[in-house]
């Protein structure tokens, strides 16, 4: 497999000839007090887009580095999967001296984010209100299970949110039990809508002058992130179901059995229906009442199912895919992950990027001007604690809220 190699020297820039390109985050500090998933998922994205992520950790460090197996270098790979390009230090705010630091770190920082349990920060000073005093221009964001009333005291896992938000009664077969998703899926969506945030509230810092509270919540995620399903109860008083892979308003549109082995087919029209079934040897489909439109095939897919599943038998997944696939019909193997890596590497996306030794998964966007950064592996915990002291001790790089956004890069 080829992989793309990233060295970072001591400054934390690439250690190439002449001056690379900035990231467009370039310059603003994110003060990281989130652990897990959502948070650092966002905050690495951040980091990768150039802004300086400090990341803040109990002296037992972010709970991933321990969840394990799988390992690389006795640390758990979740942990490797969502902390690259920051920097750690460890802060006890049990103690004033740790704490002082975290009240210093959250007043020069551009943004702080945040996914302890709402008000849990309260009693150490860094909540909204009181960062906010320090630096007015502060952008604040907290992540939290299920919001900051109602349901603030309700822990915030991702399993429980598949759960009461209703994915979970959408997975899995119509007669079986319901089953999670294989993700933390609303965690990786929360990470990302916290993301959106905290850039919209930049452009209002801009605008404006003015920081402002983003707050984000794994159930409200859920409840948008399922899309029509949730569109099917409140607009159009229908209660989803589990239907194993089917679609709810799409057929064909899941794994159909072949001569050797499932294939994924999908006819997201009508137009790909008809050239389906002419692929299949059977046109004359495409002109059955009971089956020419998108609603139609749906009432009647339990009629339509065996035709295609007889026509399909004729030959193997492989030998189908290559005959659909080029006449244009969207299909496509069930790969297990190594199978997705290998086939996002055949088709030249360089899945993999390698940063001092450690392979890490690629950033899914590219820029043409300011290209992302993979500079700093996830770091060991406490890696950066003196030269993050050192930074904050130093009164050259002056108050944050005296400057604009992105005036207080990092310098030591």
């Amino acid at each position: 497999m080829n992989t793309s190699n990233a060295t970072a020297d001591p400054g934390g820039t690439p250690a190439t000839t002449g001056d690379p390109p900035r990231g467009p985050l370039h310059g603003l500090v994110v003060a990281d007090f989130s652990r897990v998933l959502a948070g650092p998922y966002a905050t690495m994205l951040l980091a990768d887009l150039g802004a300086e992520v400090i990341k803040v950790e109990s002296p037992a460090g972010d709970d991933t580095r321990h969840w394990v197996p799988p390992v690389r270098d006795e640390v758990g790979t979740y942990y490797l999967a969502v902390n690259r390009n920051k920097r750690s230090i460890v802060l006890d705010l049990k103690d004033d001296a740790d704490l002082a630091v975290a009240h210093e770190l959250s007043a020069r920082a551009d943004i702080m984010i945040q996914n302890f349990k709402p008000g849990g920060l309260s009693r150490f000073g860094l909540h909204y209100d009181a960062v906010t005093a320090r630096n007015p221009r502060t952008i604040y964001c907290s992540i939290s299970g299920f919001g900051a009333t109602g349901g603030k005291d309700l822990p915030g896992y991702d399993l429980l949110v598949q759960g009461m938000s209703g994915l979970m009664s959408l997975t899995g077969d119509p007669d079986g039990p319901a089953y999670r998703s294989g993700i933390s899926v609303f965690d990786v969506m929360t990470g990302l809508h916290s993301v959106i945030g905290i850039l919209a509230a930049l452009r209002h810092l801009e605008q404006t002058g003015e920081g402002q509270h983003v707050e984000t919540n794994l159930l409200s995620t859920a409840v948008s992130s399922l899309v029509n399903q949730t569109s099917a109860y409140v607009a159009g008083g229908v209660v989803p179901h589990r239907m194993g892979n089917a679609h709810l308003s799409l057929f064909p549109y899941e794994p159909l059995a072949t001569g050797d082995g499932e294939l994924i087919i999908v006819a997201g029209n009508d137009g790909q229906y008809r050239k389906l079934v002419t692929e299949l040897g059977a046109p004359q489909l495409a002109d059955d009442a009971r089956f020419a439109t998108v609603g139609s095939r749906n009432e009647h897919r339990g009629e339509l199912r065996p035709l295609l599943l007889q026509l399909l038998s004729k030959k193997t997944a492989q030998e189908w895919f290559d005959q659909l696939s080029t006449a244009g019909i969207p299909c496509g193997p069930i790969n297990d992950v190594r199978g997705g890596i290998e086939l996002a590497d055949r088709l030249g996306l360089e899945p993999v990027v390698t940063i001092e030794g450690t392979p890490t998964v690629r950033n899914p966007i590219r820029f043409s001007r300011t290209p992302v950064r993979y500079d700093l592996a996830p770091p060991a915990l406490d890696a950066d604690g003196e030269r993050v002291r050192a930074w904050l001790a130093d009164p050259a790089t002056g108050a944050p809220s005296a400057g604009k956004a992105g005036e207080n890069r990092w310098s030591a």
